[in-house]
């Protein structure tokens, strides 16, 4: 097994991890069926959201292959953070300050996790700040960050309810809830343990599925039809 223990020097050249993969999206096709692609669907469990300051202490993930949830390709994995002090936030989590102490540090989960997702899109509900506290800790570790574009399931949600009130260019009511669990229930999808990053990993999945659908019924066929029709926020994170 490699061994990424320690954080790679300022003038490091980018680990070869972060040169396949910048070569894997090198000339990315948007234009393929939605089934043709592979999508990785994550979820990252956090000390806080403050990205200079707090650390992830769990990735969860599992892909998805055809339009279909593969149950057998999952991946998650504690992390050990550095400021040991932060596992007091973990309480909302059920994560114990004994499990994060036993657990490997991001250097060494960090690779694993990039060869899981391997030329996968990355799916998450607010995906932006899952991967930005990645894309920190891949700088740090690997000397470079992740090139797989990023699907937001929280824009679909906006954009399929902008759909439903046909309103295709105002900003949607206020007061609807975007939080995963609540949408879930909202389109009648299997319930999942919340705060779990994988079990909020598959209950992304399960939502990402479920919108697809809507959209293909819509006539929106690819991925470049979901992006120009404004339904997954920012391509790339």
């Amino acid at each position: 097994m490699l061994n990424f223990l320690k954080p790679r020097s300022w003038f490091s050249p980018p680990h070869p991890l972060i040169v396949q993969n910048r070569e894997a999206f090198a000339n990315f096709d948007q234009s393929r069926p939605l089934a043709d692609y592979t999508f990785v669907v994550c979820d990252t469990e956090l000390t806080g959201l403050d990205q200079k300051r707090d650390e992830i202490i769990s990735i969860g993930a599992v892909l998805i292959r055809d339009l279909q949830i593969d149950l057998g390709a999952t991946f998650h994995q504690y992390i050990r953070p550095e400021n040991i002090e932060h596992t007091q936030a973990t309480l909302i989590h059920r994560i114990t300050p004994q499990q994060l102490d036993q657990a490997p540090p991001i250097e060494e989960v960090l690779p694993a996790f990039i060869e899981f997702a391997g030329s996968s899109l990355m799916v998450g509900h607010c995906v932006g700040l899952d991967m930005g506290f990645l894309n920190r800790a891949a700088r740090r570790a690997l000397g470079g960050t992740l090139s797989n574009p990023g699907i937001d399931t929280m824009r679909m949600a906006q954009g399929y309810r902008r759909v439903l009130l046909g309103h295709f260019h105002q900003e949607d009511d206020h007061a609807a809830s975007y939080v995963l669990e609540d949408l879930a229930k909202e389109y009648n999808l299997p319930i999942f343990k919340p705060h779990d990053a994988l079990e909020d990993a598959i209950q992304t999945a399960y939502l990402f599925l479920f919108f697809l659908k809507k959209f293909r019924k819509g006539g929106l066929l690819t991925l470049k039809d979901i992006y120009q029709a404004g339904r997954v926020g920012s391509f790339r994170y």
